[in-house]
């Protein structure tokens, strides 16, 4: 909940560079985490460039029941090396350090179909604009207008008047359009989100076919 909007859950997502040493390394701290794949595809660089995910419980002692999810490429998100330059780095109490998927980058990885994800989103912004409204940056204040998914306060950042404008992304122009009402922002958000569950169902209907083929495959006798 580093970023804060909890959510309890037994998951971790790892994004991955996909490269052969990386892998190896990775599949040392599987090895570790006593971790088995747990479904289709095999942990395998092909699927995991084709934008799968590769799913593995851990059955060590001290992480018994943990999924990790693996990934390497995902819909709409940058390329690893984007994602790195980007990412944000925390020290724990114990002096480990962990890396973690920009707030930005996190927002548009969760840009899918599935129903959990778009409310998250909304107390992931909302987190980020209760922490640094009043640090209104031009940075900050491109990302919340891009992004933020409640109506009520994108019309608190535009009435802040013209020199909020210029920070108005072309994705949404019509934030720039007065009068703001919050009815219309709403609509215009949900069709932001149709829009983004169905591109997210285009891009997996190919890959969930490559999914039931290979579980075919598996279950095939001989």
């Amino acid at each position: 909940m580093f970023y804060g909007a909890a959510e309890f859950s037994r998951d971790i997502d790892l994004a991955i560079l996909c490269q052969p040493s990386n892998l190896e390394r990775l599949r040392m701290t599987l090895a570790d985490l006593e971790a088995e794949v747990i479904a289709v595809p095999p942990f395998h660089p092909e699927f995991l460039l084709k934008g799968h995910a590769v799913h593995f419980r851990c059955h060590h002692a001290e992480a018994a029941g943990l999924r990790i999810d693996v990934m390497a490429t995902m819909r709409g998100v940058a390329p690893f090396d984007d994602l790195w330059e980007r990412r944000t780095t925390i020290f724990t109490a114990d002096g480990e350090t962990i890396d973690l998927m920009s707030l930005p980058d996190l927002v548009q990885a969760k840009k899918t179909q599935r129903d959990k994800d778009w409310p998250m989103i909304r107390r992931l912004l909302e987190a980020h604009y209760a922490q640094f409204r009043t640090e209104p940056t031009a940075e900050r204040l491109r990302f919340w207008l891009r992004e933020l998914r409640t109506p009520s306060l994108l019309l608190e950042i535009m009435m802040r008047g013209e020199a909020v404008r210029p920070f108005v992304p072309p994705s949404r122009s019509w934030l720039a359009v007065a009068p703001l009402a919050l009815p219309a922002i709403e609509a215009h958000l949900q069709a932001e989100e149709r829009a983004e569950r169905e591109a997210d169902r285009a891009y997996w209907a190919p890959l969930k076919k490559e999914l039931e083929d290979l579980r075919r495959a598996r279950h095939r006798p001989g």
